[in-house]
């Protein structure tokens, strides 16, 4: 038995919209120099070992890129949380 989150998102509305109606505008544009300030990150020393699902064309995006890949959806996730961080900071201020 699956256990449930809930949740407030509506999945099947989700899964009917098309790329263009799904508003990403707090995410940021993942351009060439994004990417080198996600890599340029220095490596934290302990890491886990996990089992986790990625949607097949993110991960076949990334493979493309060559070895280093894992590395590198590691550095983009690192950023994510960075990112949420600093904006959760800037509003407690």
């Amino acid at each position: 038995m699956m256990n449930e989150r809930k949740t407030k998102t509506d999945f099947e509305k989700l899964a009917a919209m098309t790329d263009d109606e799904i508003d990403c505008s707090d995410i940021p544009e993942f351009t060439e120099e994004f990417l080198a300030t996600v890599e340029g990150f220095a490596e934290i020393p302990e890491k886990e070992m996990i089992s986790i699902r990625i949607d097949k064309p993110i991960l076949d995006f990334y493979r493309q890129m060559g070895k280093g890949y894992q590395s590198r959806i590691n550095a983009v996730l690192r950023a994510h949380v960075e990112i949420t961080q600093r904006k959760r900071m800037q509003k407690r201020a």
